[in-house]
């Protein structure tokens, strides 16, 4: 008994180190941006909104097990106190006025406690406020296509980079957006139903062709931030990313200036010109 208690005990260890050492490499591969591996969590707040996210995320969590915990703790008390060796003779007790006004009571102010910070980030996230810039993505089989309506005609598609790093969230063409401005973003589809997703600016929203949707982000932090098409869109859904590129002022400016002259609206399809190419 005492060497298979040993075992056991070695075995347990030697699993615990394995997690720890596990979580600790995750930690080491961690980028803002894009899941990491091992990854339990939701992926680290670049955005107000997503700092909203994250609270609520939390807060449930923790009513959620507290609940779990009392539950958990009633049935064993039950189960030890009212078992029929303990209790041989059973209560006939069909009622009791106040435990029912109890389980009544508390489960209605659980949900109006939920209700409350649930409906403020509803609709923080539907109002959109007054934008700094606008940009309307569209969801094409199997890429997107960028347009900045407010800074001339400039359209351009993003297509998977193969050659890029990270693997299947790269893209060739990046959606490039200045920090710390409120950017609306105008949602559609051309073909299917397509979604946009950003889950560090805690974003999503489906792309509804002959439907025009909206949402906005507001990007704390600089560097590359990616996405992916979260709705089910056929053969090559899963080679659809999203990736953006949140600069400074200064370096947005001077990127609009280029882009005016290297994607100036001419009506071309680059996934078309890309595909005349390959043949």
């Amino acid at each position: 008994m005492t060497m298979s208690m040993g075992k056991t005990g070695r075995r347990v260890l030697g699993l615990a180190v394995i997690g720890i050492a596990l979580a600790a490499g995750g930690v080491a591969f961690a980028e803002v941006g894009q899941p990491r591996p091992w990854e339990m969590t939701l992926q680290q707040s670049a955005s107000p909104i997503m700092d909203n996210i994250e609270w609520f995320h939390t807060f449930l969590l923790w009513i959620i097990g507290s609940i779990t915990v009392l539950v958990s703790a009633l049935l064993i008390w039950v189960m030890v106190k009212f078992n029929s060796k303990s209790n041989p003779v059973p209560s006939r007790t069909t009622h009791n006025t106040l435990i029912e006004v109890i389980w009544t009571i508390v489960p209605v102010m659980i949900l109006v406690g939920i209700a409350i910070p649930s409906f403020r980030l509803l609709f923080e996230q539907t109002t959109i406020p007054k934008a700094d810039l606008t940009v309307k993505a569209t969801g094409k089989q199997w890429y997107w296509t960028y347009n900045y309506p407010d800074n001339g005609k400039i359209e351009f598609d993003s297509l998977l980079a193969a050659d890029k790093k990270p693997r299947l969230l790269a893209v060739d063409n990046e959606l490039v957006v200045p920090v710390n401005k409120i950017v609306r973003v105008q949602v559609t589809g051309a073909d299917v139903i397509h979604a946009f997703t950003v889950p560090a600016f805690g974003i999503k929203i489906d792309a509804i062709p002959g439907r025009l949707n909206e949402t906005w982000f507001k990007a704390t932090k600089t560097g590359m931030f990616y996405g992916q098409c979260s709705e089910l869109c056929g053969k090559d859904h899963a080679f659809m990313p999203i990736a953006v590129r949140v600069v400074s002022d200064q370096e947005f400016t001077a990127w609009i200036e280029e882009a005016k002259k290297k994607f100036a609206s001419s009506g071309t399809d680059s996934y078309a010109v890309a595909q005349a190419e390959q043949r």
